[in-house]
């Protein structure tokens, strides 16, 4: 009982449901990754859809509700907790296998992808906030690394695994077999062994004292809004390259296969590919972000971000199969750069009293990206070609590393050279 009246603070001491939340995070980008390698070709030849941009709605419909959860999910961790919401969006995954498994159209499996976005919306958030709740100020990026690794290497277990069963079972059921089996683990292990994370941010709040400054009510959900897009320029600055980093995986997801398989390559080879891209992300994020711990977050947010539009120019410039596979694998490494610093830079920032809020608000505007990609990219396509619109993202990620180089201050504690704008300017506690 005293652990939880006055729970300690770090890596270490929280080791084992550390493990547990890492655990869950892997069962959750499975669940995802089943449908980035088994879905897009099911619209062909499942529904005979030849258009691109229907093709890629499951995206656009997965992205658009996935963002708003972040919000609502982020919100409403701060007063109810992150594991109810957990267990919530595992009860979300269910239909959205089932709605695939049995879809007799096409718009059965956008409505599918709407369940998915519920599901990812609640459980990834939580995930990632429960292990930054755990770990407090210390070794934050690494946390959030080893948290972002596990869900992208299960990304891309779950990608060879559709891959494989798609090969000797067919499109469907077995994917999605898979995808409930997983669902129902998850919804276990949440429910029997993880614990509620919400004291830990207390105990945060106590420790740091008067040096987390006010306020020590949260702000309204539109201070924080105009706060985190526009107010802060260094969160205005990692909100877009959320966005686009989204734009990016938008991409591998829904014009990957397409792309691909136009150039001659098996299902299963795309499989390997799309592994490549999800696992050097994945494993790589625990370095990126115990290296963002040591040298600050700029450098390897913008310095990944420029990689991942030299990983596109490389596979879209090439006809070799070789350098697809490099293109893939330095894109990879760019997300890894990029992905677990952006949410450590939030963390870095935020009050803990109002971080679940103000991560939400950040992956609201990143998982937008899933829903403004698709139909960008696919009007591009539709009206020029795909290599056009591989083109396009590149340029789109060169840009967003310049505004990174341009507005984006240091916000690790020990390497900023000045505190949040919040601190400077308290009218955020006054809304």
């Amino acid at each position: 009982m005293t652990a939880q009246r006055h729970p300690r603070l770090g890596l270490r001491e929280n080791w084992w449901q550390f493990s547990l939340f890492t655990m869950i995070t892997l069962l959750i980008g499975i669940t995802i990754g089943v449908e980035r390698v088994a879905l897009p070709p099911l619209a062909r030849h499942a529904f005979h859809i030849t258009s691109i941009l229907y093709t890629v709605a499951f995206i656009t419909a997965f992205g658009a509700v996935k963002a708003v959860m972040n919000l609502v999910s982020g919100r409403l961790s701060d007063h109810h907790g992150r594991k109810l919401l957990l267990l919530i969006g595992w009860a979300f995954g269910v239909p959205y296998a089932l709605l695939i498994i049995f879809a007799q159209a096409w718009w059965w499996v956008v409505a599918a992808n709407l369940f998915l976005g519920v599901n990812q919306g609640l459980t990834w958030t939580m995930a990632v906030t429960a292990k930054i709740d755990l770990v407090g100020p210390v070794n934050r990026g690494l946390a959030v690394g080893i948290d972002e690794s596990a869900g992208y290497v299960g990304t891309g277990l779950g990608g060879l695994a559709a891959g494989l069963l798609v090969s000797s079972y067919g499109l469907r059921p077995a994917p999605y077999l898979l995808a409930l089996g997983v669902i129902g683990a998850g919804a276990l292990l949440t429910l029997t062994l993880a614990r509620e994370t919400l004291p830990w941010t207390l105990a945060e709040h106590t420790r740091q004292g008067d040096t987390a400054g006010p306020p020590t009510k949260a702000p309204t959900l539109w201070a924080l809004a105009r706060y985190m897009s526009w107010q802060d320029r260094s969160m205005l600055a990692v909100c877009q390259a959320g966005l686009l980093n989204k734009f990016t995986d938008s991409l591998v997801i829904g014009f990957f296969p397409l792309y691909l398989l136009r150039r001659g390559l098996s299902l299963t080879a795309i499989a390997v590919l799309v592994g490549i891209y999800a696992w050097v992300w994945g494993l790589g994020q625990v370095p990126a972000g115990a290296l963002a711990d040591r040298v600050g977050r700029k450098t390897p947010i913008t310095l990944g971000t420029l990689l991942i539009a030299g990983g596109i120019a490389t596979l879209t410039a090439s006809q070799q199969h070789v350098l697809w596979y490099t293109g893939a694998a330095i894109m990879g490494t760019g997300m890894a750069l990029v992905y677990p610093n952006l949410i450590t830079a939030v963390s870095d920032t935020a009050h803990p009293s109002w971080r679940g809020g103000a991560l939400g608000i950040y992956r609201l505007w990143r998982d937008s990206g899933y829903a403004i990609g698709p139909l960008l990219f696919g009007a591009i396509a539709t009206l020029t070609s795909l290599t056009t619109t591989f083109w396009t993202a590149a340029a789109l990620m060169a840009a967003s590393g310049i505004l990174l180089l341009i507005l984006f201050d240091e916000t690790e504690p020990h390497r900023r050279t000045h505190p949040p704008a919040w601190q400077q300017n308290l009218s955020l506690s006054e809304h």
